[in-house]
């Protein structure tokens, strides 16, 4: 996209999973995300119940990264997940976890923290620059393969990621659950590509306005 005008917002990461540099090990099985000795300060009660969720909570990942670029403390992933949880972001079943529920989400964290979430059930790939721009970051939809950007994803969608930056060749994004030194911070994936994984849908942060967290929020 020739006319994009460069942004890059500098962003604190957060993996999924509570350490980082293990995350490439968890995914490809080769430990079991219980056996990360940093899985207490996940904020979950047991290594079975940070295992349980840490596969899960990409949209919990992506929100602390925002919640910190937009000068808020970020709470726990459990925290955010039991909050998130119980405004309906998220609803457990039998089989697993139905989320992240967009519409649900974006009130809570609008009234909870005093962002500006604005829900794109269709968030078209040439409007994401323009909001980078504008100071805002892109939940985006997309298939966590995108960790590898030359792969062929079985579909789109599936996983979260936060659009941090752009060129005008790539989408520049920190991944919940990409590699270290390879696919976490500011990873890149070109435009070109970047369709073949993305499921044209996300969610738009803000800033929002002074005053407007823990039900402060000022109508308008």
């Amino acid at each position: 996209m020739d006319d994009v005008v460069s942004t890059m917002n500098a962003v604190p990461y957060h993996a999924q999973w509570a350490s980082p540099h293990l995350v490439e090990d968890i995914v490809t099985g080769r430990i079991a995300a219980r056996e990360d000795p940093a899985w207490a300060a996940y904020g979950a009660g047991s290594p079975e119940e940070y295992e349980w969720w840490s596969w899960r909570l990409c949209g919990m990942a992506c929100l602390r990264m925002a919640l910190e670029h937009f000068g808020h403390p970020a709470p726990s992933a459990m925290e955010l997940a039991a909050e998130c949880t119980a405004a309906g972001g998220y609803v457990r079943h039998d089989e697993g976890l139905h989320g992240l529920v967009y519409a649900p989400f974006a009130s809570w964290v609008e009234g909870r923290f005093g962002l500006t979430a604005e829900v794109r059930p269709r968030l078209a790939v040439d409007e994401i620059p323009s909001a980078l721009a504008r100071g805002q970051l892109a939940m985006l939809s997309v298939h966590p393969s995108i960790r590898h950007p030359q792969s062929t994803p079985p579909r789109t969608g599936g996983h979260l990621v936060l659009a941090v930056g752009a060129t005008a060749d790539s989408l520049v994004f920190h991944n919940p659950s990409g590699y270290p030194a390879t696919s976490q911070q500011y990873a890149q994936v070109p435009w070109t590509r970047f369709t073949d994984f993305y499921a044209g849908r996300g969610v738009l942060l803000g800033a929002g306005r002074p005053g407007e967290a823990d039900g402060q929020r000022t109508r308008r």
